[in-house]
């Protein structure tokens, strides 16, 4: 496995959008590595034979039938809304901003 840099870190950093400061970096910078290592450990498992699965639990989904119900009026949906712009909620823009945008 190859050792996990300060750049590395800072990358995946600013992927999420986060300001790490310089000892955060060397803090996650040896998480990362564990967590990779770990990975290749995992990798080394035969699974030869080994049925795929979504989860350990034998869970089943329980579906009801997907009937309307009562709603909220526009004017309810928005009483508690921090923005509104009727019809809508008012978000803040996301997309194009901040690092790398």
């Amino acid at each position: 496995m190859a050792e996990i840099t300060d750049a590395d870190v800072r990358h995946v950093a600013k992927l999420a959008r986060l300001e790490l400061s310089d000892e955060e970096v060397e803090h996650f910078r040896g998480q990362l590595g564990q967590i990779l290592g770990y990975i290749d450990k995992l990798a080394e498992v035969d699974i030869a034979g080994v049925e795929p699965m979504a989860h350990v639990g034998d869970l089943h989904n329980a579906w009801r039938d997907d009937e309307p119900g009562p709603t909220l009026t526009v004017d309810e949906a928005l009483d508690n809304a921090p923005q509104a712009e009727p019809p809508f909620f008012g978000v803040p823009k996301v997309l194009g901003e901040g690092p790398g945008a």
